[in-house]
């Protein structure tokens, strides 16, 4: 098959969709098929020679709690129907298909079998379901979609409220080769403190705040605990730190900043117990399947999207969104009982292998042939 991988936010920056997108190129292209990956890009794209075809020039645009990067672009037509005569896909598959400006303009001049796969799983009031387009066109582009892949039940229940459509479940995939338990640590944090570690933006939603307000009563009992806060983010860090240091607890939190895709896999490496006290808005959560993948014990918010990976007291413990409470007795609970510890990080091992890249895409390529079935079109090309 010849398969269009569409992504709407900037690939020459990193993210859940892009490194989603990524991971199933190459799994698709070593099982044969010819890939393309199209996206907006605000600087050069290597690694995928001329696989990847850059179509517009990204801009951050403010979005249900976080910042897309999207190509706002209304110039797009000529460049996208050309590259659609010049490459005569089989499969157009469209991440966030109805998401401005590029996989949008995309379904809407394709030919191809178009099938979406919606990963978001809320929207901030304010935007229309995460897709800030009228519902005319929104009626418009779903009549055009031939297949649709959730990534969750929590995204599936989230877009059929605006997309009546049979839905098919095929998660986000891990590297286990990338992320695996013969890393080795930060060296600097392995001093016999217990090291919590959280990994993700400094964004509202992903909770930082009450982990902070919990990690003050985890501190208080248990001095020897330190806090690794692993992720990018410039506007809230310095509130952040504030907070850090009225506590005065300078000495036991560290905010890393932005981690290389080398290096991250030893920070989860580095973790007594991980934690992810996102407040809402995750689809998923690829956080986990990275914590669980290196063996660690994890403290998560009880969200739709967190529950559907985790089980409580299976991989982690699953606490109230939005509680500094709940959050602070949970980590204790880890931090007083070793052997709980190495037993939820155990049985993360086992989960983790449900999540192979392998898996995902294989799953993903059947899909591709059961909806090129439904549409009567025969398989072109490829394995």
């Amino acid at each position: 098959m010849k398969i269009a991988l569409v992504a709407p936010y900037d690939f020459a920056y990193p993210g859940g969709v892009a490194n989603h997108v990524a991971a199933l190129a190459n799994q698709l292209t070593a099982l044969g098929h010819e890939v393309r990956i199209i996206a907006p890009a605000s600087g050069p794209v290597t690694l995928f020679g001329d696989r990847f075809i850059r179509i517009g020039t990204p801009r951050p645009l403010p979005m249900s709690g976080s910042v897309a990067r999207v190509t706002l672009s209304v110039s797009l037509a000529n460049t996208i129907k050309a590259t659609l005569a010049k490459e005569r896909f089989d499969i157009i598959h469209l991440h966030e298909p109805f998401m401005i400006m590029l996989c949008s303009a995309m379904l809407r001049f394709s030919n191809s079998t178009n099938i979406g796969t919606f990963h978001a799983a809320e929207a901030k009031p304010g935007y229309n379901f995460a897709w800030p387009i009228s519902r005319l066109m929104l009626n418009r582009r779903a009549r055009k979609l031939h297949g649709h892949i959730a990534v969750s039940p929590a995204a599936q229940n989230y877009h059929s409220r605006f997309v009546k459509a049979e839905y098919t479940i095929i998660p986000n995939g891990i590297d286990l080769e990338h992320f695996n338990p013969a890393v080795k640590p930060m060296e600097q944090y392995c001093d016999g403190k217990i090291n919590i570690v959280f990994v993700g933006r400094l964004e509202k939603r992903k909770g930082v705040k009450y982990l902070l307000d919990a990690f003050k009563t985890v501190h208080k009992h248990f001095p020897a605990t330190r806090l690794l806060i692993v992720g990018p983010g410039t506007r809230l860090r310095p509130k952040f730190e504030k907070v850090v240091r009225r506590a005065h607890l300078e000495d036991d939190v560290s905010f890393t900043g932005g981690v290389s895709f080398a290096d991250l896999p030893r920070y989860y490496q580095t973790a007594d117990i991980c934690c992810a006290p996102a407040t809402g808005q995750e689809s998923f959560g690829i956080v986990l399947l990275e914590a669980m993948a290196l063996g660690k014990p994890i403290v998560a918010s009880n969200i739709p999207g967190y529950a559907g990976v985790l089980t409580h007291e299976g991989e982690g413990l699953l606490v109230k969104p939005k509680n500094a409470r709940d959050l602070a007795s949970g980590i204790s609970r880890l931090v007083e009982d070793k052997a709980l510890r190495e037993k939820l990080g155990r049985q993360g091992l086992v989960t983790v292998q449900n999540y192979t890249w392998d898996k995902v895409a294989r799953r993903v390529e059947s899909y591709y042939r059961q909806v090129l079935n439904k549409c009567g079109k025969p398989e072109a090309g490829g394995s």
